[in-house]
């Protein structure tokens, strides 16, 4: 039997893989991460499935159920929010089932960021001005950032920059960025991205920061910096240009 690490995505109950919604409702066991899953996509976990709230659980309980589970030859969706790939803490899961000798697969999800950049209404990428994105975090009192990745290093690329998990430090990235990118440089904040209680501010750097405050954004937030979010006037990509017909025929 397998554990599959499911990403739900950003918090929509239909933004989700075809097959995560297959997954999760066929699954005899589910473990989900709190309140971070929407309840709908839950409700469609068969009727006498085992799901297990792990938001108060300690990484040795949540191992102990994927790995009883497997041995009862049940299959398991380990539900994450977003994509499995980004905060999602499957590295330190997926290390104790390799122990184990517990098998495992990774069902991807649409991350916070891209649903962010929906909501914006904005391409990260735009020619002419950021081909690059970079998604990082600030530090917590739990996790430490590695040397070199800090926010001031990091803006110097001048790439488009998302940052997952900071809005109670708000203040701190603004006055970090305003060097690198500059004080009119365009920012936004995204909360609870895709759900019926999204929030959006817009504004510049120098102002992002009181306007986040005064929404009361502190968490499921993202926030992007970057000229991509006001460009215009940008050349058309070359793929889709006359030009590049020319060369294909």
């Amino acid at each position: 039997m397998t554990v599959r690490f499911v990403g739900a995505g950003p918090g929509a109950a239909d933004l989700v893989t075809v097959r995560a919604a297959r997954v999760i409702a066929s699954s005899p066991v589910c473990l989900y991460a709190g309140s971070l899953v929407p309840h709908e996509l839950l409700d469609t976990c068969p009727a006498d499935a085992r799901v297990v709230n792990t938001a108060r659980m300690t990484l040795d309980a949540i191992v102990d159920e994927l790995v009883t589970a497997s041995r009862d030859g049940l299959d398991v969706a380990r539900v994450h929010s977003g994509d499995p790939s980004l905060y999602s803490a499957v590295a330190e899961q997926s290390r104790r089932l390799d122990a184990a000798g517990v098998d495992y697969e990774i069902v991807p999800g649409v991350p916070a960021f891209a649903a962010a950049a929906a909501a914006l209404g904005r391409e990260l990428t735009v020619p002419g001005i950021s081909q690059s994105v970079v998604l990082t975090r600030v530090s917590t009192l739990s996790t430490a950032m590695p040397d070199g990745e800090d926010l001031p290093t990091l803006a110097r690329s001048g790439a488009t920059l998302v940052i997952h998990l900071g809005a109670r430090q708000i203040h701190s990235i603004t006055e970090q960025l305003v060097p690198h990118y500059g004080s009119d440089c365009p920012a936004a904040v995204v909360a609870f991205a895709s759900r019926a209680d999204e929030v959006i501010v817009r504004g510049t750097l120098a102002d992002l920061a009181d306007a986040t405050v005064a929404a009361g954004i502190v968490k499921t937030a993202v926030v992007v910096v970057g000229r991509v979010l006001s460009a215009e006037g940008f050349p058309d990509s070359f793929l889709y240009s006359a030009a590049r017909r020319r060369l294909d025929h």
